[in-house]
């Protein structure tokens, strides 16, 4: 395996909450409508330091959507997904957009979102925008 190049940024930064690689500045979110299995997740304009796995169909609340789930760099956790194509016309505004699920980053100040006091919530991509 080759040298790890990770990009550090400046700013409110979101980081992997098993490593702290930082992820996205918080000036990139575009939402924070959206949930996700574990609760809250935000929609991203750009993420840098993860690697896409392999795109896939998914039904998802707001229809058939592929996807690529994104992977920290650091420790290979998966941080969330890449929306490639959305097969609904309402929904286009998330292509090439990325989805941090708030369970598994840490927030600028330093803080762990834990979802619902724990508990897990239904569905996933349940933007209420």
């Amino acid at each position: 395996m080759g040298r790890l190049f990770v990009i550090t940024l400046e700013g409110r930064i979101y980081s992997c909450k098993h490593c702290q690689t930082h992820l996205a500045l918080s000036e990139d979110i575009e939402s924070k409508a959206f949930h996700c299995r574990h609760g809250k997740a935000y929609l991203y304009r750009k993420v840098v330091n993860v690697t896409l796995g392999e795109s896939e169909e998914r039904v998802m609340m707001t229809g058939l959507h592929t996807v690529a789930d994104i992977f920290c760099v650091g420790c290979g956790s998966i941080v969330g997904w890449k929306y490639e194509s959305a097969h609904e016309k309402n929904q286009k505004y998330k292509e090439g957009k990325f989805i941090l699920e708030r369970f598994k980053v840490s927030g600028p100040d330093g803080s762990n979102y834990w979802g619902s006091h724990g508990a897990q919530v239904g569905g996933s991509d349940a933007d209420d925008a």
